[in-house]
């Protein structure tokens, strides 16, 4: 199977995957994809919600002790890290950027604890810019299972997507495998049965053999 196939198959099967986070401004969606790192989109959804009417500029974030950004965010997980993420990440933008968040690659990762995935996220969420391929576990686990990518490394792994995958579908890619893998093709089982790509899926045909 080749990306393209893939993708529109997907977009068939999940004509609605898009980010699930909740946020109405770039510095929202920046700080709830910061939150959403080891913790359910869900679940950030709910701390933002009121995170985002205590918080409405890159200032009220810095302008408070790092203790009470802990608490207000402590349920997503690793609150402390993300708490110093979030703050030095705002202080950059202000200093640095005019207290907007920055529109490509080469600046978002500047920002404290901001690597390539939640770059790539927000830029093509925010702004529709198109500079690479948010990669993580979960799409890892995918690309490899159907066999669109022999690559291991994380930055390896992205740059062979974006060398296979149309540029215009760089973020959709991302949505939709996120889409599969909840609903079909989970970690540890695999609906493979109830999957579209059940007769053509490399890492199926492998299980069957070892059964």
């Amino acid at each position: 199977m080749d990306v393209q196939t893939i993708i529109k198959e997907l977009k068939d099967l999940y004509p609605n995957a898009d980010c699930t986070l909740n946020w109405s401004n770039p510095l929202e969606l920046l700080v709830a994809t910061i939150l959403s790192a080891q913790c359910t989109d869900k679940r950030v959804n709910i701390v933002t919600k009121d995170l985002f009417i205590k918080y409405k500029s890159a200032g009220d974030f810095v302008s408070i002790s790092i203790e009470e950004l802990e608490n207000d965010i402590r349920s997503c997980g690793t609150f402390r890290m993300k708490a110093v993420s979030i703050q030095e990440s705002c202080r950059i933008i202000i200093n640095k950027f005019n207290g907007e968040v920055p529109k490509t690659m080469e600046d978002m990762v500047k920002l404290k604890g901001v690597g390539r995935k939640t770059a790539a996220v927000v830029l093509s969420t925010a702004f529709g810019i198109m500079e690479g391929i948010a990669i993580d576990t979960h799409n890892i686990r995918l690309l490899r299972r159907l066999g669109l990518t022999d690559e291991e490394d994380q930055k390896k792994i992205e740059q062979d997507m974006m060398r296979k995958t149309p540029k215009k579908d760089w973020a959709k890619l991302s949505h939709l495998l996120i889409a599969h893998g909840r609903s079909i093709c989970s970690a540890q089982s695999p609906a493979c049965n109830k999957c579209i790509f059940v007769d053509r899926c490399p890492s199926f045909s492998v299980r069957e053999r070892k059964e």
